[in-house]
């Protein structure tokens, strides 16, 4: 009677484990994204207002954007990830009305880019594969004429 089930157990530990290291691995890598989502939504904000509003050096409407990455970059320096910013002025499609409300307004838009570890793992004939990179953006729009105002 014992020896028809002396093996099942064994049997069903190696058809688990494998599903189980590659659920593990999606929930870390889910968990990760997630964190470094909430933290990159709370740096993006006063990363753009401390350094995108007035530059420093350089007067142009589009300078800050590497005053702005490098804050980011310092907000979320113990994490891993790649942050990239670009500068967008709202002024280029004005229509040319004599008054403009959106005089000075300028779009940042802050990306985040996650690569999950570890890219591709396969146990035992279960497979994961995660996708290459994951995007995270945040568009902020400020006005350099009226300091800390952000829509």
């Amino acid at each position: 009677m014992f020896r028809e089930s002396s093996g099942q157990m064994a049997v069903e530990l190696a058809v688990l484990i494998p599903v189980i290291v590659v659920c593990a691995l999606v929930v870390v890598n889910v968990m990760r994204y997630a964190e470094l989502c909430a933290r990159f939504d709370r740096v993006v904000p006063d990363a753009v207002l401390a350094h995108g509003v007035s530059p420093s050096g350089a007067t142009s409407s589009l300078a800050g954007v590497d005053e702005v990455r490098s804050a980011i970059e310092h907000g979320m320096s113990p994490m891993a990830c790649e942050v990239e910013v670009s500068v967008e002025d709202l002024m280029e499609g004005a229509s040319g009305a004599l008054l403009d409300l959106s005089a000075g307004t300028t779009r940042f838009t802050c990306t985040l880019v996650f690569r999950p570890w570890p890219s591709s793992v396969s146990i035992a004939g279960v497979g994961y594969q995660a996708p290459a990179s994951i995007r995270h953006e945040r568009e902020i729009v400020i006005d350099r004429y009226r300091a800390a105002v952000i829509t």
